[in-house]
């Protein structure tokens, strides 16, 4: 009870620094799509109407203003934070597709809606939209920095699909993967938003270094909800990466320790009842707990990058997400 309640307190309080730039952000997010061709802005728009957690724009928001003298978010960092969830939201479109998944965020995928070649085309327009405005930013660093994370998002999806159903696959291979399809897009937008700052390069690579470990810790927790998780709190079907081969670190752990696991994985999951038994099978191993370690070990290397030079609300919040993540579990 007093975990539910603690994860209640910061469920409320994590983004009241920045509430009211969220509310505006919103709002943004509908005019910044403005497709011409109808079916293609009714697939857009469907995606911001199904809302989400605007983690990544927060962060960016609150960077912008720890970072700032006076304290203060210019409006190109507005822009970047609004920028930083297109480019998400374009790549929930196409993980939609490659995975198959019919409900993201308790409402109907675009593919499932409309068609899989309409989400294909709104997943596209906007990665070209987010450049668009991107290069309206007038700031080729900042351009470059976080150009490089759609090709990460390339890179983290053929890497992911290589190693469908791979016993082999290593921790540290999750790590990799885990980065170019999640962390990258953190780490970048938290550095960018310091780029806009004007800021020294250490201060630039100690935020990204925070983004980063703060997007791998989320992914691997993530991935934790997948095995124990609701469809409410993954805002998906659980079950999802094991049913499409993706194998996380709960199951590499508790590969480790129990090997009927590999005959389950090895025959794709095909017989009825598979899913449900290598579940139970990590739960029944230190998969989950080695998992959640993890989890806890970036969400530590995240706060080490924050250093007291920035002591302030903003940055105080910085440390409420980082445990608000760990503690989504619960």
């Amino acid at each position: 009870m007093q975990l539910i309640n603690i994860r209640m307190t910061i469920s409320k309080k994590i983004f009241l620094p920045v509430q009211q730039d969220l509310l505006i952000l919103n709002n943004n997010l509908k005019k910044m799509i403005g497709a011409k061709n109808p079916i293609l802005y009714a697939a857009a728009e469907h995606l911001f109407e199904a809302g989400g957690k605007r983690i990544r724009p927060a962060i960016v928001l609150l960077i912008s203003r720890i970072t700032n003298e006076q304290k203060i978010t210019l409006n190109e960092q507005r822009r970047l934070a609004e920028i930083t969830e297109i480019i998400h939201t374009a790549s929930l479109v196409h993980d939609d597709v490659v995975d198959e998944c019919n409900t993201r965020r308790g409402v109907k995928t675009v593919h499932y809606t409309f068609s899989t070649k309409i989400a294909v085309l709104a997943g596209d327009f906007l990665f070209a939209q987010s450049s668009w405005y991107l290069a309206n930013l007038n700031n080729l660093e900042v351009v470059k920095t976080i150009s490089k994370v759609i090709t990460d998002f390339a890179e983290g999806e053929i890497r992911q699909g290589t190693n469908n159903f791979n016993v082999k696959i290593s921790i540290d291979d999750y790590i990799e993967k885990s980065f170019y399809k999640t962390a990258s897009l953190i780490a970048a937008s938290c550095k960018g938003a310091v780029m806009l700052n004007c800021k020294s390069k250490k201060t630039q690579n100690n935020f990204y270094q925070y983004g980063k470990h703060l997007g791998l810790a989320f992914q691997i927790i993530d991935d934790i909800l997948d095995i124990i998780g609701s469809n409410k709190s993954l805002g998906k079907p659980a079950g999802s990466d094991l049913k499409n081969g993706n194998l996380t670190s709960p199951l590499i752990f508790a590969l480790e320790e129990n090997p009927e696991l590999y005959q389950l994985v090895r025959r794709e999951f095909q017989n009825n009842g598979d899913i449900e038994k290598a579940i139970a099978i990590i739960k029944e191993t230190n998969g989950l707990k080695k998992a959640k370690d993890l989890a806890e070990e970036h969400i530590q290397a995240a706060l080490h990058s924050l250093t007291n030079e920035y002591n302030c609300q903003a940055s105080n919040t910085l440390k409420l997400i980082s445990h608000y993540i760990t503690n989504r579990i619960y």
